[in-house]
């Protein structure tokens, strides 16, 4: 997991050839602006989806994970809390992974919980298991897909 403020995103292009594209888009004057839903970057290999939606608080919140895309989490309203613990840990399957989503959901329940404040960026690879939307309130955010 990478948690930095956006402004230092671009620190983290060389850890992925497509994070350059990825943090080059979210730093876009008009990201902030973008309507909800999927904006396609570089095809199927780099894309955003602009989500806005109540959140859920931390009992609610579930572990996930994902195999096939790294998710780069940017806040734009709100504060965001998410939860945090290594996929390896994560041996209770509630939702089995489902190859279409990218998405397996666990039973266990977070070590570690990050608040995100509007600037803030959180990149969970596959080998981070995450709980988002465990703030409190409205939240608008963005998630920027990048392939592994």
């Amino acid at each position: 997991m990478i948690l930095d403020q956006l402004a230092n995103a671009h620190r983290y292009a060389a850890l992925h050839p497509a994070f350059a594209t990825a943090f080059r888009f979210i730093a876009r004057p008009e990201f902030v602006k973008l309507p909800l839903g999927r904006h396609t970057i570089d095809g199927d290999g780099v894309f955003a989806v602009i989500e806005r939606g109540p959140a859920v608080g931390r009992q609610a919140a579930r572990l996930e994970a994902h195999r096939k895309f790294i998710d780069v989490r940017v806040i734009l309203e709100g504060t965001d809390v998410v939860g945090w613990k290594p996929t390896v840990q994560c041996r209770t399957v509630v939702v089995p992974y489902d190859p279409k989503s990218d998405l397996v959901f666990f039973a266990e329940r977070p070590d570690t919980w990050v608040e995100l404040p509007p600037g803030t960026v959180a990149v969970f690879f596959p080998e981070d298991a995450h709980a988002p939307m465990a703030g409190e309130g409205d939240l608008l955010r963005a998630v920027v897909k990048v392939a592994v």
